[in-house]
């Protein structure tokens, strides 16, 4: 199965089509999305094309093919614009390897599970990158599409087959490693 892995939307129609345009090109099978769907939180600037209920309507209309993860400016009323569930974490299986899959306001490299997973992706920090940890585990946060920091470019990350591959909305390859 090939998920595509993406955070951090802040209710950005326009970074929302993208990504959808993008997990077509991909083939993906799934579109895991880390949380902060809607909202753009209250350290944050209006994003491109804010719409929370044009970005609803886009992933209500892919709803089956949506994991959902809840992030910190995700919040009840938001579910009563959506057709699909947000859950706190997710299991993903690649291959053999397990992935635990958060927002990043809990659990990120910092602030690991207690549970071992060959690899943790969280969005939340809005800088993408992926990294190997001292202990073997492999860390990954596709970064924000709508509010990149750090001088990061919009992106996302595509898991397959133990593999994750960090990409540029553009679909540059900018890094992968086998889990």
């Amino acid at each position: 199965m090939k998920f595509l892995i993406a955070s951090d939307l802040h209710g950005s129609s326009y970074y929302t089509d993208k990504i959808l345009e993008v997990a077509k090109k991909e083939n993906a099978d799934k579109i895991i999305l880390l949380g902060d769907i809607f909202n753009h939180g209250p350290r944050n600037p209006l994003p491109k094309d804010y719409a929370p209920l044009k970005v609803a309507e886009s992933l209500n209309n892919v709803k089956d093919n949506l994991i959902v993860i809840q992030g910190n400016c995700d919040s009840q009323v938001d579910t009563m614009i959506s057709d699909f569930d947000f859950v706190p974490h997710a299991l993903v299986v690649s291959g053999d390897k397990t992935v635990f899959c958060t927002h990043g306001h809990v659990y990120n490299k910092d602030s690991m599970p207690k549970t071992t997973f060959n690899a943790v992706i969280y969005g939340h920090f809005h800088v993408c990158f992926i990294e190997k940890l001292d202990s073997g585990i492999i860390v990954a946060n596709p970064g924000s599409l709508s509010l990149p920091k750090n001088d990061t470019k919009p992106s996302y990350l595509i898991l397959e087959d133990g593999t994750l591959t960090l990409k540029t909305l553009e679909g540059e390859r900018v890094k992968s490693v086998n889990l």
